[in-house]
């Protein structure tokens, strides 16, 4: 398979509100649109997650960072250009997303990548993508795709058929930032 045409399959899922499995630049993710508030329901039914745990964000760049984010404190960049691994910013006030991914404190969790699968992606979509594990809540994150339960395959409607084999690093790291410039590392 070539990574257009997953983009283009990926794509015509989550135009019409529906959920995909794919590849991302740390473990597998299900995704929607973030704008799409009934496709968020269904991954957090999926997932039998709780609403009010939110999940995170993925942009492709700059001007999408700004788009969902007015405000953006300047540690921010500092922050991603020094990053080594994938890095998880939990911001401020987002907004041009749906409601029920924003967590009740106002915030939003945000990771810039460059994988070329999540990038085309949304550079076709022009909006974020919601990214969260790959496993029913409360259970082991997968690190390959094999670890990733039946019950998580059947319930999407999309599997995106590259890096099926690909062995799975740890999640990104998750810094939070506020406007008043507070930082805090909540996961390593």
């Amino acid at each position: 398979m070539d990574i257009n045409t997953e983009v283009h399959n990926a794509f015509e899922v989550i135009k019409n509100g529906g959920i995909i499995l794919y590849p991302t630049d740390t473990v597998w993710g299900i995704g929607c649109d973030a704008t799409n508030e009934e496709a968020i329901k269904k991954i957090y039914t999926l997932k039998q997650r709780d609403d009010s745990k939110s999940m995170i964000v993925l942009m492709n760049g700059e001007k999408m960072m700004y788009n969902v984010f007015k405000e953006i404190p300047d540690v921010a960049w500092e922050i991603l250009d020094l990053s080594e691994k994938p890095t998880t910013l939990i911001l401020d006030n987002p907004r041009n997303v749906a409601a029920n991914i924003i967590a009740e404190d106002k915030t939003l969790g945000v990771r810039l990548v460059k994988e070329p699968f999540c990038f085309k992606l949304m550079e076709r979509m022009k909006r974020p993508l919601v990214s969260t594990s790959a496993n029913i809540s409360g259970n082991v994150t997968p690190k390959t795709f094999k670890e990733i339960s039946p019950e998580i395959i059947k319930g999407v409607d999309y599997v995106v058929n590259l890096q099926h084999d690909k062995v799975c690093k740890n999640p990104s790291t998750i810094i939070k930032l506020t406007l008043d410039n507070q930082v805090k590392i909540i996961r390593k």
